[in-house]
């Protein structure tokens, strides 16, 4: 959480991290609001030096960041590494949920396109029931989305682009 609205609307307006407490769609830079990181934004934040973060009235390093992060998110060390590998490329992934998938990704950012993407991460070992990325891809056809899917094996991701077919 950053409280301070002025740190918070600079942490937003530069890179389209967190959401604003009580602001659904920011359409403007006058926004006077704090403003709430997932523990994979605060990571990849404070590993380029952009935020501190605190744990009552101790400081927090990378490390210690990173493991309440695993103990709290599963999948946690490949989501990161995908959020990390589409911010070194320029792309900007949001929160999926309502959309059925990890991220929304866009090439500028919310409020300025629209996400032309969702994407979903899966590991190299695990087993994907067909169904699933049926419901996924009708649903983010239906918002004019096309599916990534990320396959992360350890040391690489695959990324594959699946695009709904009609015969």
């Amino acid at each position: 959480m950053i409280p301070d609205p002025k740190c918070a609307s600079k942490i937003y307006w530069d890179g389209y991290y967190g959401s604003f407490l009580g602001v659904s769609k920011p359409k403007d830079r006058s926004i006077s609001a704090p403003l709430e990181l997932s523990l994979i934004e605060a990571l990849y934040l404070l590993k380029r030096g952009r935020i501190r973060v605190f744990q009552g009235d101790s400081s927090l390093n990378v490390e210690d960041l990173y493991s309440i992060a695993v103990g709290k998110i599963p999948r946690f060390e490949e989501l990161y590494t995908v959020y990390n590998d589409l911010r070194s490329h320029g792309l900007i992934p949001r929160r999926g949920l309502k959309f059925g998938c990890d991220y929304l990704v866009y090439r500028h950012g919310p409020g300025i396109d629209h996400a032309p993407f969702g994407l979903q991460v899966f590991r190299t070992d695990e087993i994907i029931d067909p169904v699933e990325l049926v419901r996924m891809g009708r649903l983010l056809h239906s918002v004019r989305k096309k599916l990534i899917i990320a396959i992360y094996t350890g040391n690489n991701i695959v990324y594959h682009l699946l695009d709904w077919w009609k015969p």
